[in-house]
């Protein structure tokens, strides 16, 4: 493919990203899937560009007044490429598979370099977001607004210390040719740059279980949790089971765990991971109201609700997901977060530990939900963040700069910002015994 039509592509993709319900990465496999005549590095090559045109979309769709594919590929390679206007008009000359000619007034809104930016699009996001992280963050919100979605994330790992440990892990990788740093929240984590190319899953270290891929921001609120062999714990929202994962290596093969989620489709898919990662745990299919948790009423010792959120904290790996994103989506996720929590908090033992978790930077989903549920459930006291913090599972970095975060509290927020991971959120509560 040429330069041209690669981009001609990447405008046909954003479209059909904007009318579907899936993220850009399950439309770009469609895409690759339906045109085989692309190569490997065409199909990288066009990935590269959505991405980037979905990192510029604030700006450009200010600039050129339009949010189609075309408005945020021009964008993309004026803004964040840095092209000429004559460089991109000679991309776009209309000829082959090159995308039509710029009009008149899409040259000169290329090349107005006067224009000075509203906030929330310097900042990358929509404008109500921009109001929502600037009362949130005060004024260091257009940091965390840009730190949320311009960059690339990196591919972060974690070691299965149920095969070994991290020097293992190390030694397993070098024989690939593969040298991974050390994270400097997680003791398990290794990272690798975001132009990572290899696929991780082929690897030999994760074909044999050494090794998950899982950001260290979800590392550490799974080390949080504080999950010990002999417990029974529970991973209430599970999902595609990275957490189940790494609570079921802390349990160290001794206790009981029970992994559940309402989609029985990613359920099923665990069985896989679980396998692999060497992870006994109990499967269970969630109700809408709870239903399926039958006997394990006041019993766990940990319970741990990873709840459906917006995901604003991964908006680096899904940046057009921040362009999908509702106030109403966010009270709906909010009323839904609220009731799952009381769901969950049936399930602790007295004396036991209840976690909350989100991948978001909203408040309205993470500080007003754990506020909501406190109030509700005067039988839950706040468990201190500064005593989590005491697990091997966290260096000593970690240990400091989560105390700090957390203001001597029992929640903290991670961000790309503050502590170069994806932004999650936690909050740590006690049953009273």
């Amino acid at each position: 493919m040429t330069p041209s039509a690669r981009l001609a592509a990447a405008i046909e993709v954003i479209d059909q990203v904007g009318t579907a319900r899936g993220p850009a990465d399950e439309v770009l496999k469609a895409w690759g899937k339906a045109h085989r005549f692309a190569g490997s590095k065409d199909r990288k090559a066009l990935a590269e560009i959505v991405y980037s045109a979905f990192r510029a979309r604030a700006r450009s769709a200010w600039a050129l007044e339009a949010e189609d594919g075309r408005a945020l590929v021009l964008g993309a390679l004026r803004w964040s490429d840095h092209l000429a206007v004559d460089e991109i008009s000679a991309l776009f000359s209309g000829e082959g598979h090159a995308p039509p000619p710029l009009s008149c007034e899409e040259q000169r809104q290329l090349a107005d370099p006067s224009a000075e930016l509203p906030e929330w699009a310097e900042a990358g996001v929509p404008a109500w977001i921009a109001e929502r992280l600037e009362a949130r963050f005060g004024a260091t919100w257009r940091d965390e607004a840009r730190a949320a979605i311009l960059p690339r994330a990196p591919v972060d790992l974690r070691v299965n210390t149920l095969c070994g440990d991290v020097d293992g892990a190390l030694r397993l990788l070098a024989h690939e040719e593969i040298r991974p740093e050390r994270t400097p929240l997680s003791t398990l984590g290794l990272r690798l740059p975001p132009a990572f190319a290899r696929d991780v899953q082929t690897l030999r270290a994760f074909t044999s279980g050494w090794i998950e891929v899982q950001d260290e921001g979800s590392q550490v609120v799974a080390a949080l949790a504080g999950a010990r062999p002999g417990e029974t714990v529970v991973d209430y929202c599970a999902g595609g089971g990275g957490k189940t994962l790494a609570l079921g290596a802390a349990l160290a093969g001794r206790g009981r765990l029970i992994a559940s989620d309402v989609n029985g489709r990613r359920l099923a898919a665990m069985g896989e991971r679980l396998g692999r990662a060497g992870v006994t745990a109990e499967v269970r299919r969630l109700g809408p109201d709870g239903e399926g948790m039958e006997g394990l009423e006041g019993v766990a010792d940990l319970v741990f609700v990873d709840a459906p959120c917006s995901g604003s904290g991964t908006w680096r790996r899904h940046p057009e997901s921040a362009w999908r994103l509702t106030p109403e989506a966010v009270d709906r996720l909010a009323a839904l977060q609220i009731a799952i929590l009381a769901h969950a908090a049936g399930l602790v033992r007295p004396g036991g530990r209840l976690v909350y978790v989100t991948c978001s930077l909203l408040a309205e989903e993470n500080e007003a939900v754990a506020e909501r549920f406190a109030a509700d459930h005067p039988m839950f006291r706040p468990a201190p963040i500064a005593e989590a913090v005491a697990t091997p599972a966290l260096t000593d970095t970690a240990r400091a700069r989560l105390a700090d975060l957390a203001g001597g509290g029992h929640s903290l927020q991670l961000t790309p910002n503050s502590t170069a991971t994806d932004g999650f959120f936690a909050a740590l509560f006690q049953r009273v015994p």
